[in-house]
């Protein structure tokens, strides 16, 4: 290693030398200690021949030192659609720009070795950050992970398949091609003999069959896999959480815009409160999905317990509606998902387009104790929501295991898609398949304050 070569690893590892992976992005570098030491050293032996020598020789064992250090898991990205502002831009671009996205703060400890995309549209920007950073591009998905040797060739992959035009399915979901993706990366694990981390943006899959899919392989070969929505990590107002080990009862949840990608952030949502219960998750006994004046119904018969629907409804920060008549008028097709747990819990989620660009919870408890937050999305340029989902991701990729359990997103894909079967099909669907049993340790954290913002087709 020559002496330049030296400082510039010394550079590039001290943004993120001696620092830990927590659920902070505001992580500062400390690295810049040890240059300060050896220039400090060089300065008192200047002079002395021998001690120049000596000098050298301690740089050269400080080099091989920081080659001792853990090195930036690479990983490779495998995604439908590469376009500003895409789930692939604001994921991805932050291994490239920094998590604020403008090439400034900190940025991630991971390395983008390649980048594979199962579409091209004219908006495509993926070519142009290749060409800016230096990542190759490639025409499969094995030679993605392989980089060409043939063998698996890197640490970790992200598997981002939201965004591109794909059919939909009867029930309205968009038919990502996440299982093809997926199986491309199983194929590249079983050739060589061993496997790495996948993260799989959103949900598993747009239905059940697909999603348990991805689930059972992952056991079968003994990878770890990560999933799920940026809502569960970023910021509440105010922040409130489900306390672990509640004898919960009862929670009311609000969503909006699309029932299959905006209704899955909703159920992400749902279920990071409701897996926090005394038992641990037990599993879901079945799924009904009422729309249209059926809705106001449930609210008004006591189906849906229209105090906690009330408190989700006073998080709103930015209200379109005066009152519940106004509410009613506004929104033209309210969609109401029930969900009823093995244990008895009750869950309900209303979508109220027209009236909500907000996701909101309100619960009660065994003892009638009842608490409410709003889940807030940085709704412009950085996104920094992300930036959280990505440090998830991050942590596992460093570490070989999922930050939050996989088995939360199995569960909210089968609630999904059995509650958009219900809906297709005019009633309740019982789900014996839905026995997702897991216990979690993983605990929300208040984000710090999001990064300021900018609009939305700036940089």
């Amino acid at each position: 290693m020559t002496a330049n070569s030296c400082v510039a690893t010394q550079r590039r590892r001290s943004l993120w030398a001696n620092e830990t992976l927590d659920a902070s992005p505001s992580r500062q570098s400390v690295g810049a200690t040890n240059r300060i030491g050896r220039r400090q050293t060089m300065s008192a032996l200047r002079g002395n021949a021998a001690a120049v020598v000596l000098a050298l020789v301690l740089v050269g064992v400080s080099c091989v030192a920081a080659d001792e250090r853990p090195r930036t898991p690479r990983v490779a990205a495998v995604v439908t659609e590469y376009r500003h502002n895409s789930h692939a831009d604001v994921i991805v671009s932050r291994l490239l720009q920094g998590y604020d996205l403008n090439g400034k703060g900190t940025f991630p400890k991971l390395e983008l070795a390649s980048l594979y995309t199962d579409q091209v549209p004219e908006n495509d920007t993926s070519r142009r950050l290749a060409k800016e950073h230096g990542f190759p591009i490639h025409e499969t998905v094995a030679d993605a992970l392989t980089l060409g040797t043939g063998e698996l060739a890197v640490d970790g992959v992200l598997l981002i398949a939201e965004h591109g035009k794909y059919e939909k399915s009867p029930t309205g979901q968009t038919v990502y091609p996440k299982r093809r993706l997926f199986d491309e990366i199983v194929k590249v694990f079983e050739k060589s003999g061993r496997s790495v981390p996948v993260f799989c943006d959103k949900h598993l899959a747009d239905n059940w069959e697909d999603a348990k899919h991805l689930y059972d392989t992952s056991r079968r070969l003994d990878f770890p896999l990560m999933a799920g929505s940026s809502i569960p990590v970023l910021w509440r107002r105010p922040a409130a959480d489900v306390k672990r080990g509640t004898e919960l009862r009862e929670i009311v949840t609000t969503s909006y815009h699309t029932l299959d990608a905006y209704g899955f952030h909703g159920l992400e949502m749902l279920q990071c409160l409701v897996e926090r219960r005394a038992g641990g998750e037990t599993g879901v006994r079945s799924v009904e999905c009422r729309t249209g004046d059926a809705v106001w119904t449930a609210l008004e018969d006591g189906t849906v317990d229209r105090g906690l629907f009330d408190a989700c409804l006073a998080r709103i920060e930015k209200p379109r509606f005066k009152d519940f008549a106004d509410l009613k008028r506004r929104v033209k097709e309210p969609v109401l998902f029930l969900v009823t747990y093995e244990d008895g819990l009750k869950a309900s989620m209303v979508t109220l387009n027209g009236a909500i660009v907000s996701w909101t919870a309100a619960w009660r408890d065994e003892a009638g104790n009842r608490d409410s937050t709003l889940f807030w999305t940085q709704e412009e340029r950085p996104y920094g929501h992300f930036t959280h989902l990505l440090v998830g991701v991050e942590a596992m990729m460093h570490s070989g295991k999922p930050t939050w359990p996989v088995e939360r997103t199995l569960l909210t894909s089968g609630i999904l898609d059995a509650a958009l079967v219900s809906k297709l099909k005019g009633r309740p669907v019982a789900t014996p398949y839905l026995d997702v049993r897991y216990e979690t340790n993983w605990t929300w954290r208040q984000p710090l304050k999001p990064p300021r913002g900018r609009p939305f087709n700036q940089q």
